[in-house]
């Protein structure tokens, strides 16, 4: 406790501003202890990024990645390469953790889709299923006008 110049006793900050944790980051893993032989892979596939998550099968987050952590920036985090980057960076991290076999969830209408799947299916994780999960509307809104330029 450090004092003020009137002698009151003041408490050590832990805000955002002037923190004694800031920059530190994280020094591991708090998962890093656990083994999973079996998980989910959840790839979401937009037009603008790809984000793969892997999960145990209670759908607690054991690793995740996407095309921008991989430092692919602006357009090119929609490519398909940016997208296979990801997919090998999360695998490779539930790997180490003892992932041997999996399910596949894809969501979204991506370019990154395909990509992401042949990745995970290279990197010798066997899969059990692939579920296309894309939430389809029975109608719902109304989608927006046409693009005018």
């Amino acid at each position: 406790m450090r004092k003020s110049p009137k002698g009151k006793q003041i408490r050590p900050r832990y805000g955002y501003f002037g923190s004694r944790r800031r920059g530190r980051g994280r020094i591991g893993s708090r998962k890093s202890g656990r083994r999973i032989p079996k998980g989910i892979i959840h790839i979401q596939a937009g037009f603008n990024n790809t984000i793969i998550t892997v999960t145990d099968p209670l759908g607690q987050a054991v690793s995740w990645s996407s095309a921008g952590t991989c430092r692919f920036r602006g357009p090119r985090k929609g490519t398909p390469f940016a997208a296979q980057i990801a997919a090998g960076d999360a695998i490779h991290l539930a790997a180490d953790q003892g992932l041997k076999r999996a399910r596949v969830m894809l969501k979204g209408a991506g370019l990154g889709r395909d990509a992401a799947l042949r990745a995970i299916h290279q990197s010798g994780i066997r899969l059990s299923s692939v579920r296309d999960i894309t939430p389809v509307p029975h109608n719902g809104c109304r989608p927006p006008g046409r693009r005018r330029v």
